[in-house]
């Protein structure tokens, strides 16, 4: 396996979700992970007391942090450079495409991804469900849940199964409309 993957995974401060409180990257290459990356988010609005029970991230705790702004100048190589994966792919990459929209941030107009959750309902088709933490209980993946730089990493781990059992990404492969923030097609090469 010679390709690039970026495993990604986001949290938000509330119901719209259109904002990042954090964000965690994990890096495949070569059928490894190779690079890790975890930041809070300062998201610059509100958060609903739903989130933070969610996730454990408070006002408080972003309020020295980063904007998404500030960190996509980080993120926006690496981003760049492979194939984009998450588990359930498409809130994370319409959180992605909403950020980006907010901040008036062109990056690409279309990102291609694959998402775990999508490939574990056909290769894992005898679990009850297929959400991050039972196929982590499953495949005996850590998991701190709703910590992005744990759930990227899973994520990660995942995908690692999924290919050294033989199945190959490409199938699942989907086109994300960044602009419109919808899935616009599947992949074709």
């Amino acid at each position: 396996m010679s390709e690039r993957y970026i495993a990604f995974d986001v949290e938000t401060p509330n119901y719209a979700n259109n904002r990042m409180s954090a964000i965690g990257v994990s890096v495949i290459e070569d059928g490894a992970i190779v690079d890790e990356f975890y930041s809070l988010v300062n998201p610059e609005t509100h958060f609903d007391w739903f989130n933070i029970d969610l996730t454990g991230i408070t006002p408080e705790s972003v309020a020295d942090a980063p904007t998404f702004p500030e960190l996509w100048r980080e993120l926006e190589p690496v981003m760049s450079s492979g194939l984009l994966i998450a588990h359930n792919a498409p809130f994370d990459m319409s959180v992605l495409a909403k950020c980006l929209l907010d901040y008036g941030i062109l990056w690409r107009p279309t990102a291609h991804y694959a998402c775990t959750c999508q490939m574990g309902r056909r290769l894992l088709p005898e679990l009850p469900n297929h959400k991050l933490n039972t196929i982590c209980d499953y495949l005996g993946v850590e998991l701190d849940h709703h910590h992005a730089g744990s759930d990227s990493r899973a994520c990660a781990e995942i995908l690692l199964h999924y290919l050294d059992g033989g199945a190959s990404v490409r199938p699942y492969i989907r086109t994300y409309d960044l602009l419109h923030l919808r899935t616009v097609s599947s992949y074709r090469r």
